[in-house]
């Protein structure tokens, strides 16, 4: 087969098998990005392009120009794309043109800013496993972060893969097998591409060599990795993974960090979405979330590290403290707050630039914008050194000042440079003597030898002297035999003609060296300027990171200040107990969301590890026992983050993790009914409760039967409050008022609810969370309210007058009410309907 492909075709077919075989080639020729075969087909499909055939091949293509366009759906599809590059002019080829794949993307892999979202890390993780133990490996290509740690417990590995967001995950064929064996693959597995890669790129030896010679280290111990071969297997899989993609060494990831999952709180990926902490359960965006609040970052680094905060929550007292003393600081001088969001709102995105600069992908206007973003350090740090808060001090000493890259940086980049080096003019006049000289010889060298041919006219007398060019002798002087005696000494001849002769002189021809090819030597030229520039550029990559990472925790800093002053938020006290006692608080999003005269009702919260254990909150539909709730972890979350929080004053105990059930959802890819969904969710709380959580649960056991339901209810409720485990601080908002019963018999248990003012058959919910019980749960009036018929709010009306005198009433008493009870509105084509037929629908 191969023997009757093509040159072209044979070219085509070695690019493919140099890459995953999983993966499509895109194959430059000419002006087009061309795909054959079984690569043509599954294009065409994604991005719904005409699909041909030419001898039999399937084949389709797009312009080389709509790269940009094509290519982010293509990996938006889930596809991997491979890149084939010309690496050689067509022009100037001897045979085919030599091509070359140039890169691998994947959704992990992924350096092009068109393809990356600024608010958010670009995730490419690997697992390793061994006996009980995982290890995990997260990197970040496009800002060079570099992460392992390991972990034995396989809810907090789950928790850590959602919480990364990562888009793809590499492992071994040997665990793929087993974690389909046991389904025990982490329920990121529907979001997440699974890459699976040969056994012996998690071999420890492999990976370390391959790490040692990366960072060009002796020993990985400097790094924290000792005794710690199973992160050090996952490390190397995956940064060997990520530059085979690349073809490059990547040489901006400059340290491997070792980190442990136990310092932050933990968010699994339930409590993630029940809280809505960076995006919304409904739309999925930011807006309406708890970071869409919170966010004011004026740069994508400040952007990425709040939402990394937000998500991470820290679990440490000091480093929780220094953050509020921070954002104290910054809140309290509302005009360097400002100038210092205004300065900083001129950086744009340093990791990432710094990334393609060490790729080799960073465009001209990178450079530009990297001399901007540095010029703006020496103001940062002069406006930093007005505040004397720890942890400000040392982020204005990491900032580290670029003089000396930003004026080489100015004295060669033009003003308005090119998107793309190949376009030219990317060098500021007057930094290259000889580039001057090469692109004024391709502008004026016509206008040069109009001037030699004057003078020359003018030197001889001869006034038909012509000065000429052809491709065998280049440039030339023509003079007609009838003038040949006034010729000067200096002409040297070069041809005779019939009527003429043809001659050159040292200046002419030194004046052809400088035109011919001028254009292309001053591309050339350009080009070895510019590397050289980017290579002067590369030897500040662990400075500028640096610099980067501190200006992203200053930019999250202001954010939180900021939002503060904007929303009137006050410091919440930190404290090693179990207390959680908060004043007049207010859900952050609701309360940010009311604008004008209405205003969000503030409710308070008392919970310790003792007396007010457990807050048993009852209360109608529609009422705000679920926002209240929420409200609470939000707070918490906020507080345990290092911000502000909307509450008149706060006492917040240390909390571990924070586990949430609230909602009711299918999840029909697995099988799993409402009620389903909801017992393997509570399951999941009290099988990894600690005293130190934070437990938020809305409505359980409301799948089932009204006995069924309170049971379990009760049981859970028992469970969390007895538990020598558990015994942990929660709020429990449930309908089933029977529950109230269990602050008769539980010290730590209190009743709370929702209070309600009732006028005839109507009532307005207060929003106000009060002591004690309440004994009716207003679900007929919500129903009134929702748009239910009244013909079916009467009946329920007569049903539950019945019910509340007789739990055990048989459905036949009920149906045997009254015929004059039932005013039902008979739809088109019941006309016929007796009486008896409608009250059995209705009940």
């Amino acid at each position: 087969m191969q023997d009757n492909l093509t040159p072209m075709m044979r070219q085509y077919r070695e690019a493919k098998d140099s890459i995953p075989p999983d993966a499509v080639l895109l194959f430059r020729m000419g002006d087009f990005y061309e795909e054959f075969f079984e690569d043509a087909e599954v294009v065409s499909s994604t991005l719904e392009l005409t699909l041909t055939k030419r001898q039999g091949v399937p084949m389709c293509g797009f312009p080389h120009h709509a790269l940009d366009t094509y290519l982010p759906r293509l990996v938006a599809a889930g596809v991997k794309v491979a890149v084939a590059e010309q690496m050689e002019d067509p022009k100037f080829a001897q045979g085919i043109v030599k091509r070359q794949v140039t890169r691998v993307i994947t959704p992990g892999t992924i350096m092009d800013n068109a393809l990356l979202n600024p608010s958010c890390n670009n995730f490419l993780v690997s697992l390793a496993a061994a006996k009980e133990k995982r290890a995990l490996a997260c990197l970040d290509i496009s800002t060079g972060e570099f992460r392992v740690t390991e972990i034995s417990d396989g809810h907090k590995l789950c928790t850590e893969l959602n919480r990364l967001g990562a888009r793809e995950c590499v492992i071994s064929h040997r665990l793929a097998a087993e974690l389909r064996e046991t389904d025990g693959f982490p329920e990121t597995r529907n979001k997440i591409l699974w890459t699976e890669l040969d056994n012996d790129d998690f071999d420890f030896s492999r990976a370390e060599e391959f790490l040692k010679e990366h960072f060009k280290v002796a020993t990985l111990d400097g790094f924290g990795c000792r005794n710690l071969p199973l992160a050090v297997s996952a490390a190397g899989a995956v940064l060997r993974y990520a530059t085979e993609n690349l073809r490059q060494d990547a040489k901006h990831i400059l340290k491997l960090e070792v980190y442990s999952v136990d310092h932050s709180l933990e968010l699994d990926s339930i409590s993630q979405r029940n809280l809505e902490l960076v995006e919304t359960m409904f739309g999925g965006g930011k807006s309406g979330s708890l970071l869409g609040v919170l966010d004011h970052t004026v740069t994508p680094m400040g952007g990425r590290r709040l939402r990394n905060w937000v998500l991470r929550p820290l679990c440490e007292h000091d480093a929780i403290v220094a953050r509020l003393d921070a954002v104290e600081q910054l809140k309290l001088d509302p005009l360097t707050l400002a100038e210092l969001r205004e300065t900083i709102g001129v950086v744009r995105d340093l990791e990432r630039i710094v990334g393609r600069l060490n790729i080799g992908s960073a465009n001209p206007r990178d450079f530009q914008t990297l001399a901007v973003s540095l010029g703006v350090l020496p103001g940062v740090k002069t406006l930093l050194e007005v505040f004397d808060a720890p942890l400000l001090e040392q982020l204005n000493n990491r900032l580290e000042l670029f003089p000396e890259l930003s004026e080489k940086i100015s004295q060669a980049i033009a003003d308005e440079p090119p998107a793309l080096l190949s376009d030219g003019g990317v060098i500021r006049p007057g930094y290259s003597q000889q580039l001057d000289e090469l692109r004024a010889a391709a502008t004026d060298g016509k206008g040069w030898l109009s001037q030699i041919q004057q003078r020359e006219q003018e030197r001889t007398g001869i006034k038909s002297l012509k000065v000429k060019f052809n491709s065998v002798f280049g440039y030339y002087i023509e003079v007609s035999k009838a003038n040949l005696a006034s010729v000067p000494e200096d002409y040297i001849r070069k041809q005779t003609l019939v009527n003429a002769e043809r001659f050159i002189t040292p200046e002419l021809k030194e004046l052809e060296s400088k035109i011919l090819g001028s254009e292309e030597k001053a591309r050339a030229l350009e080009y070895q300027l510019f590397q050289e520039l980017r290579e002067f550029a590369l030897g500040f990559t662990g400075g500028i990171q640096n610099a980067a990472n501190a200006l992203a925790d200053v930019d999250a800093l202001l954010s939180l200040a900021e939002c503060a002053r904007l929303h009137h938020y006050n410091r919440p006290g930190i404290f090693e107990d179990d207390r959680l006692i908060i004043k007049g608080g207010r859900h952050p999003v609701l309360d940010a969301a009311m604008t004008g005269s209405e205003k969000f009702v503030p409710n308070d919260c008392l919970l310790d590890g003792d007396r007010n254990r457990m807050m048993l909150i009852t209360g109608p539909n529609m009422a705000g026992k679920s926002t209240y709730i929420r409200q609470t972890a939000l707070l918490v979350v906020m507080a345990q983050m290092g911000s502000f929080i909307p509450a008149d004053s706060a006492e917040v105990g240390l909390v571990d993790r924070i586990f949430t059930r609230v909602g009711a959802a299918d999840d029909l890819a697995r099988g799993q009914s409402t009620f389903m969904v909801e017992m393997v969710e509570t399951a999941n709380i009290l099988n990894h409760v600690t005293p130190k959580s934070l437990v938020i649960l809305d409505e359980i056991g409301r799948g089932t039967s009204t006995f069924d339901g309170l049971s379990i209810a009760w049981a859970v409720a028992e469970f969390l409050h007895d538990d020598p485990g558990c015994r942990c601080r929660t709020q429990f908002a449930t309908h089933y008022h029977e529950l109230t019963e269990l602050a008769q018999t539980r010290r730590g248990v209190n009743n709370y609810n929702v209070a309600v003012k009732e006028y005839g058959d109507q009532i307005i919910f207060l929003r106000q969370i009060i002591p004690g019980a309440t004994d009716r749960s207003y679900g007929i009036h919500v129903a009134k309210l929702a748009g239910i018929p009244t013909p079916v709010i009467e009946r329920a009306n007569v049903i539950l007058e019945l019910l509340e005198k007789a739990a055990d009433a048989p459905r036949d008493a009920i149906a045997s009410l009254p015929r004059n009870t039932v005013k039902a509105r008979r739809k088109k084509g019941r006309e016929d309907e007796s009486d008896d037929m409608i009250q059995l629908r209705l009940l």
